[in-house]
């Protein structure tokens, strides 16, 4: 069964590698807050952090797994630890996936970030991008978060 994922993601820096996975076909298309169109997520900026919030709770909406993917400066971002502590909320399993070696649209791979603080102290385990591996992956998160089904 494929899992309908929110992924949390650093926008401006990783969308092209973010799209590599999210296109992989290994899951349900899911929505990271503002991720189906930035002029949302930009509004929402333009508000405020409350406006942002609600952008981010709306994502979350129908989806069981929260999937970080990690990047150079995923674990600074603003609202990183508030998308991952509203997936604990919600009963979301969690898992992290470095994608700072997946090619950009330049063939440029990137530094490599830390895994969020937020992330590692739940446990959540953390893996370098395999899309052969990546549904397994995202079903155990949701059964160690669901451990009865």
């Amino acid at each position: 069964m494929a899992r309908k994922v929110f992924f949390s993601f650093h926008y401006e820096r990783d969308i092209w590698r973010t799209n590599v996975v999210r296109n992989s076909g290994v899951v349900e298309g899911s929505a990271a807050a503002g991720f189906y169109d930035a002029s949302l997520w930009e509004e929402a900026k333009k508000k405020g952090d409350a406006d942002v919030k609600k952008l981010i709770d709306k994502g979350l909406i129908g989806t069981s797994v929260t999937v970080v993917l990690i990047g150079a400066e995923t674990s600074s971002r603003k609202f990183v630890d508030y998308e991952i502590e509203q997936s604990i909320a919600r009963g979301n399993g969690l898992l992290g996936i470095n994608i700072s070696y997946i090619k950009d649209k330049d063939g440029k791979t990137d530094v490599q970030g830390s895994a969020p603080t937020r992330l590692t102290k739940v446990g959540a385990p953390c893996y370098y991008w395999d899309r052969s591996k990546f549904g397994d992956w995202v079903e155990e998160a949701f059964k160690k978060a669901h451990p009865n089904g």
